[in-house]
């Protein structure tokens, strides 16, 4: 039983309580704020800040530029998201969840490729391009910032990202070292997977009665 521990659990021991605590804390708000991403639930936004706000300061301390950047982008497209979730499409409607545009698919790949370069520039100037991890890391952040910016406009694919992106890091945070994080993203995956078979259901319900 104590290999058990040690071995999802052993890097811990070189961390200060409080980082620990906060990570767990972040965890818990992250979690909640996927759950209301898929309940459809306006709390996304507040309960994802919380958590952002939390992991940018812990990925900052821990070296993670990378990741810091995902949190710190995630910050910020929450309160784009929030507007754009409140915003009345007409006198009694706010904005629907809807399906990819031509256009924004065009603007998801121009993200991606924006990503890339700005992760790379950024790992290359603080010289942190030293192992595949940063590769990794790079395709990760260009995932999850097509996937942020898809549901804060409340588009289905947001979710198809979320996954792709969950089932990457969910290997990559235990291999770095943060079990508790990367338990986190096994979680999110399974709530994404329905989040985007609920999100599915709420379009097919509107058109039904359109």
């Amino acid at each position: 039983m104590s290999l058990i521990f040690d071995f999802f659990f052993g890097q811990y021991s070189d961390y200060g309580t409080v980082d620990i605590a906060l990570e767990i804390i972040a965890i818990i708000f992250g979690f909640l704020s996927v759950w209301f991403s898929k309940q459809n639930n306006i709390l996304v936004f507040p309960t994802g800040m919380i958590s952002t706000v939390i992991f940018v300061y812990l990925l900052f301390k821990w070296g993670l530029l990378g990741d810091m950047m995902i949190n710190g982008y995630y910050f910020i497209m929450s309160v784009y998201g929030w507007y754009v979730w409140t915003r009345k499409v007409d006198e009694t409607h706010v904005t629907p969840i809807s399906i990819m545009t031509l256009n924004e698919k065009k603007i998801s790949a121009a993200i991606f490729i924006a990503t890339l370069l700005f992760v790379y520039l950024v790992y290359k100037t603080f010289d942190k391009w030293t192992n595949w991890v940063a590769y990794v890391d790079t395709i990760t952040t260009a995932i999850f910032f097509v996937g942020m910016w898809l549901m804060a406009r409340r588009k289905l694919e947001n979710w198809i990202f979320w996954i792709i992106g969950d089932l990457i890091s969910i290997p990559l945070y235990f291999y770095k070292g943060f079990t508790f994080t990367s338990f986190q993203y096994l979680g999110f995956t399974f709530i994404a997977i329905f989040g985007y078979l609920a999100w599915k259901k709420s379009i097919n319900k509107s058109l039904q009665t359109a």
